[in-house]
């Protein structure tokens, strides 16, 4: 190994350090509390050395909303490669996605609801927000119903999951008609 791919590991490890321990930190204390002199301090570097990395607090959200939009569209899929039919596969992807939303509050936030300086819905998007979208798209091309845009069909449910998971971890739901509203949605929005 050359000294030069040497560095260029070395330089990916620090970055998947940093952007691992955002996410934990996130993850314990919320958003606020992910700042580079404390991430300097947890990964032991300096913060001229974060600053090499990332140049400031949205490009690390930015990078966690990657990481999460990959790790979405892996369970999303896995879900949904398990169920047998439509109705099956799009229950399947809408409990996945809110079970997602559930584990994980602040990479869904990373992807959703903070600005990480990520393109959504435009030729710039990045691949993997583009690959979660295709995953949901996946299942629910089938179900969109004659004469219905698939791609509209799934922003529309995808609306409405992200205001299930939303509202849900927010207190603003009750939480034991949970299964009975994702159930409502696959009824009511899918054809199959």
């Amino acid at each position: 190994m050359s000294v030069q791919e040497r560095k260029e590991r070395e330089r990916a490890d620090r970055e998947r350090l940093i952007v691992a321990t955002a996410r934990e930190l996130a993850e314990q204390q919320g958003w606020d509390a992910v700042t580079t002199r404390r991430l300097a301090e947890r990964i032991e570097y300096s913060q001229p050395v974060l600053y090499s990395h990332f140049r400031g607090k949205r490009e690390i959200i930015g990078a966690v909303a990657l990481e999460g939009a990959t790790e979405m569209a892996v369970a999303l899929r896995a879900a949904t490669s398990a169920a047998d039919g439509p109705r099956a596969r799009v229950t399947a992807l809408a409990r996945a996605y809110l079970d997602f939303a559930d584990r994980n509050p602040a990479v869904y936030d990373a992807m959703f609801q903070l600005d990480g300086g990520l393109a959504f819905a435009k030729e710039d998007t990045p691949e993997p927000l583009k690959d979660a979208f295709a995953a949901l798209l996946e299942s629910l091309a089938e179900v969109a119903g004659d004469g219905v845009h698939p791609g509209l069909f799934t922003e529309l449910f995808w609306a409405a999951l992200h205001g299930l998971a939303t509202l849900t971890r927010a207190g603003r739901l009750p939480p034991e008609y949970a299964e009975r509203r994702m159930e409502l949605l696959v009824d009511r929005l899918a054809v199959v």
